[in-house]
């Protein structure tokens, strides 16, 4: 499932990360010209940011819009994750696949029972037009308590049932599957969220940290696929604990972050493809800085923009 480009030199025969000095010792030309080299090589996946200033979720935003965006990532991606099949979110994976691309298509689940409802009828009906290549049934649901295990349990089975041979997974925090192994064997597919920069750590320490959340994961999922469904670092705002938000720091963490799951063959998708001023209220301002592109679809990173 994975890319990985012939000029990338396999980190085990390079050293590039037994050698903890390897982008510390990168002057920024040779930073940009790596960051630029993966980019333009192409990456597995980004989670798709649907929102421009003033627009926030529950918003219906148009087609056009979305297919702008998606014109932009597509010479870069193999696949796209959405996170609601509801409010316009249900045309992200139509518009992929008129691209040409993979999708990861999420149905949002929280505390309103209807939309709820809607949101896996929704999901479901995209599967059979075939729109999804994975399912995801709610995001970080447990991690918000909004459903207990049992109803979250009922929706997988719900839409396992809806749509064979279709894998079906569930999205949360690495540490959400070693505890909770119900879900865990629900599931057809193990779907990670992987963040040392919410956990405080160091960005010296964040590559080995983000490793060693995908070894626990692979722990327990035994055989089955794990997929990194968020990762990435914001370049502006708020630290958190040792965590420190730069615009340089958000650069080596993806280019460590594709070097790494390329070598090991583990999908990712990256969070995210553009800013999103929204998620301010959520986050404060670390919140709107994660993406590659910044708000205005502009390549953060690179020689134009660095």
């Amino acid at each position: 499932m994975s890319y990985r480009p012939d000029h990338f030199l396999s980190y085990k025969e390079s050293k590039r990360f037994a050698d903890p000095q390897f982008l510390a010792g990168k002057t920024d030309e040779e930073l940009k010209s790596l960051f630029l080299e993966i980019l333009y090589g192409g990456v597995h996946g980004f989670c798709f940011s649907l929102y421009e200033d003033g627009q926030k979720p529950g918003d219906i935003i148009p087609a056009a819009q979305i297919r702008r965006r998606m014109q932009i990532l597509k010479p870069f991606t193999q696949w796209v994750r959405s996170f609601s099949c509801i409010e316009g979110n249900e045309l992200i994976p139509q518009i992929a696949k008129e691209n040409g691309l993979k999708t990861l298509v999420g149905a949002w689940l929280g505390t309103d029972k209807d939309k709820n409802r809607q949101e896996i009828a929704n999901l479901i009906s995209l599967a059979k037009e075939g729109f999804v290549d994975i399912a995801a049934v709610g995001n970080e649901v447990l991690y918000r308590n909004d459903l207990s295990e049992d109803e979250l349990l009922a929706f997988i089975q719900h839409v396992k049932d809806s749509i064979p041979g279709i894998p079906v997974g569930y999205v949360d925090a690495y540490y959400e599957f070693v505890q909770k192994p119900r879900i865990t064997n629900a599931c057809d597919v193990i779907l990670s969220n992987c963040y040392p920069f919410w956990e405080g750590t160091e960005f010296r320490h964040a590559l080995p940290h983000m490793q060693q959340m995908v070894h626990q994961v692979k722990m327990v999922a035994k055989e089955k696929p794990v997929i990194i469904t968020e990762t990435g670092w914001p370049s502006k705002g708020e630290k958190m604990g040792n965590a420190v938000p730069s615009h340089e720091s958000a650069m080596k963490y993806f280019i460590n972050t594709q070097l790494w799951t390329m070598d090991e063959n583990i999908d990712v998708f990256y969070f995210s493809s553009f800013d999103e001023s929204w998620k301010v209220g959520a986050e404060g301002e670390v919140g709107a800085y994660w993406g590659i592109w910044d708000k205005h679809e502009k390549l953060k990173f690179g020689n134009e923009h660095f």
